[in-house]
């Protein structure tokens, strides 16, 4: 068995705040194309720039994408993500399409999610000491042992007016009175 997975950095996984609510934002930022101009494992990178790089960029204008050629060396896609993290991918000896379709997947993740560690496999934002919520969550506890029908629990509830309720209650007011004192000084004005 292997304990390869204990040097991961443990956490949960979880969606960026809003993602989906009101717009979608890509959390792709930058990726970056690292590829050998001569070496035989870069060729596939090489035609995905040749043929495919132009249409991602215009398909995708949020997305920087750096193209950086280095000698003797193996074709790496990295991508940077809004949260920070990076991911690094080796594509030596990939074909165009293979390559085209990581692109398309780094543009849909937020983040390399093979690099966490799970911590559990269940986890919630939001833990309840009391449980979940019923409607006789806050019922007073005497109704549980009254006999029913019950006169008092029968009666109608009389609650206070609302301040807004309040507000526009002396609103009306006021203009009654001022529609009133307008009458009187017309009235007053005839006779």
């Amino acid at each position: 068995m292997s304990h390869a997975n204990l040097f991961l950095k443990a956490g949960y996984l979880r969606a960026p705040f809003g993602l989906g609510i009101g717009r979608y934002v890509c959390q792709l930022q930058r990726v970056t194309l690292k590829f050998c101009k001569n070496h035989g494992a870069s060729m596939g990178l090489r035609k995905f720039l040749e043929n495919d790089l132009i249409d991602y960029a215009k398909e995708n204008p949020g997305v920087v994408v750096y193209v950086k050629p280095r000698r003797h060396r193996s074709p790496v896609i990295k991508a940077e993500y809004l949260n920070g993290e990076t991911q690094w991918m080796g594509v030596a000896n990939y074909s165009r399409e293979d390559i085209f379709q990581w692109m398309q997947l780094l543009k849909t993740q937020y983040h390399d999610g093979t690099s966490i560690r799970l911590m559990k496999l269940w986890r919630t934002d939001f833990p309840s000491i009391q449980g979940p919520w019923t409607p006789f969550t806050f019922k007073e506890p005497s109704v549980n042992h009254t006999q029913l029908p019950d006169k008092q629990l029968s009666e109608f509830i009389h609650h206070q007016p609302t301040a807004t309720e309040e507000v526009i209650r002396l609103f009306k007011e006021q203009q009654e009175n001022e529609k009133m004192e307008g009458e009187k000084k017309a009235a007053e004005s005839l006779g």
